[in-house]
């Protein structure tokens, strides 16, 4: 195992954590997100050339920041919050399996975000933990929400449980300011209790409801990408149609996988901790899309 200090995408700051075969490198500077969690050498994370060493700076305009992001949510509601997504966060190696990146405290709402990442010696499981803070005079509500961008071009697959309540096992947002309960996409089935995303569908942006606490993504370099989180069926969830989950796949471009938390309300001084494990596993892609072994997936994704 070992921990370092390191250059990378245009960033002198960057820490990084590895063992023999799994390497992240995650940076403090513009959001505090994860640029690399690569098995062997192969990167499940999406990086935006264009954006290379790219920073938060009055004159310059914002972009939407690539790589491994998490955030605080429900989207539509919470105020913007530019420090905690864009600005520069301060970050430390605190173990020897253990890095630590600490935003500002965000100016519009109050709220302070620490992540840790912890990398396990023996294999990729990664943890990555937020805790939200709210350092502010006032309650707030707010949610944690995962926001990685994978790779572009894979197989996104969601196991299925059965208190799901949308009609299709999802929604599909838009055109517009839609949700839509009973989508009809050619890329998008229902087979053997997996919602199978299997290319680009017809609007990007999906949600999901499923209590299993786990989903998996197959890139195109032969890797399995699986996340497991905690859901809380007993509890409120705080985006407009109780998502659990939202997946955004854009093109072939890039995928955001995102597991989302239940509704938190903290009384000033109080904090919420929400926890996902990574993992990254050989997994040959398919030769078509439509033909993935799911049984495997489901071994894979309970061993994890």
């Amino acid at each position: 195992m070992k921990t370092s200090k390191i250059n990378y995408f245009g960033y002198n700051d960057c820490l990084r954590l590895e063992n023999a075969e799994t390497r992240v490198t995650v940076c403090p500077l513009a959001g505090g997100r994860v640029l690399e969690y690569a098995h062997q050498g192969v990167n499940a994370i999406y990086l935006n050339q264009a954006q290379e060493g790219w920073r938060y700076q009055a004159g310059i305009p914002p972009v939407d920041p690539c790589g491994g992001r998490f955030d605080v949510g429900p989207e539509r509601v919470i105020t913007p919050h530019p420090d905690l997504w864009l600005g520069d966060w301060t970050g430390e190696i605190v173990g020897e399996d253990r890095i630590r990146l600490t935003s500002q405290r965000d100016r519009a709402t109050g709220i302070r975000l620490v992540r840790d990442f912890a990398l396990a010696a023996d294999s990729s499981r990664l943890a990555c933990e937020q805790r939200i803070i709210n350092e502010s005079d006032k309650p707030v509500t707010c949610c944690h929400w995962s926001r990685t961008l994978a790779v572009g071009g894979g197989v996104c697959l969601i196991p299925l449980t059965p208190e799901g309540r949308f009609p299709k096992q999802y929604l599909m947002y838009g055109p517009g300011p839609v949700m839509n309960y009973q989508p009809d996409d050619p890329n998008i089935r229902v087979r053997n209790g997996f919602l199978e995303i299997l290319g680009t569908p017809r609007n990007p942006k999906l949600g999901m409801d499923s209590c299993a606490g786990w989903f998996c993504y197959l890139l195109p370099g032969n890797l399995m990408f699986v996340k497991r989180f905690p859901v809380y069926p007993d509890r409120v969830y705080a985006e407009m149609a109780g998502l659990t989950i939202s997946i955004w796949y854009y093109e072939n471009e890039m995928c955001e996988l995102e597991p989302i938390g239940p509704r938190e309300i903290l009384v000033p001084g109080e904090s919420a901790t929400f926890a996902e494990q990574w993992g990254l596993m050989p997994f040959e892609f398919p030769n078509a899309p439509a033909e993935v072994n799911l049984e495997a997936v489901r071994e894979i994704g309970l061993e994890h």
